[in-house]
């Protein structure tokens, strides 16, 4: 039965107690939802960032370099944006590529861009001390998958990598990072490279991939013909290294997700008696 915590002295009509109750009401909703709050910012600043890849050491020095001489104006919000705008360059450049090959250095340029308005954006608030847990993760992580859309949309309509193939690959990394996101909030653990490998090595190895197909003609012009489920597909180099990222994507997210399914598991068993 509901006890009223609270004793009042004299007769009070019903239309004053119905007042009281409902503001300890409201005042008891809004400080749950103050902890609430409070429990969500105390989860976002605990997060583990797990960043193992191979030019890890070297770019994170690099990072809080460019971002110690970044001028005042120059905000967090800002480098996204820029990193929004490299996304779009690439995209664009990958589907002028249908008019001119020269246009993969316009790719490239994109992949610098974002390089650096994506990788900034985080170090530029940490070296700050400007940082804003919530409300960065929100923003960065929905610009993330925006920008991704973009860049293989850009490049399934390019002449290079059939469009359904690049759309695979897209679906493959959304997944993967939700996979990262159920980690970030149930473990604490907020994993950016997988196998050594993060965004800064497949920026790198696409620009690489790119400068070859500039420079060496038969790598544009490879087309190979095979029979998939009935059907004549002809695919090109780059419609093989997209299938090769897919696979690999494919399969670090189902070992990974069977790795943690045993580890909730343990941790939140069937039996709890």
């Amino acid at each position: 039965m509901f006890s009223f915590p609270y004793k009042f002295k004299g007769n009070l009509t019903e239309k004053q107690v119905f007042s009281i109750f409902i503001l300890y009401i409201c005042k008891t909703t809004l400080r749950g939802s103050q902890e609430t709050e409070k429990a969500d910012m105390e989860q976002h600043k605990q997060s583990v960032r797990i960043q193992k890849s191979i030019v890890n050491a070297a770019e994170k020095k690099l990072l809080v370099w460019l971002a110690e001489r970044q001028p005042a104006w120059m905000t967090s919000d800002r480098m996204t944006f820029i990193g929004f705008l490299g996304a779009v360059v690439i995209a664009l450049g990958y589907t002028l590529t249908n008019y001119h090959y020269t246009f993969l250095w316009l790719a490239s340029l994109g992949f610098l861009i974002n390089w650096y308005g994506d990788s900034l954006d985080g170090t530029l608030a940490r070296v700050r001390h400007h940082q804003r847990p919530v409300y960065g993760f929100f923003i960065d992580h929905n610009v993330d998958c925006i920008n991704e859309s973009i860049m293989f949309v850009g490049v399934g309509l390019s002449p290079f990598v059939k469009l359904d193939i690049a759309l695979l690959v897209l679906a493959a990394y959304l997944v993967l990072s939700i996979y990262v996101y159920i980690n970030a909030h149930l473990k604490n653990e907020f994993k950016l490279t997988f196998a050594k490998m993060g965004p800064t090595e497949f920026r790198i190895i696409m620009i690489l991939v790119n400068t070859l197909f500039i420079f060496i003609r038969p790598l544009r012009e490879f087309r190979q013909d095979i029979t998939l489920f009935g059907h004549s597909v002809q695919l090109g180099i780059l419609d093989y290294i997209a299938v090769v990222i897919l696979l690999f994507m494919v399969i670090i997210y189902l070992t990974s997700l069977f790795k943690d399914a045993r580890e909730y598991a343990r941790i939140d068993p069937l039996d709890k008696e």
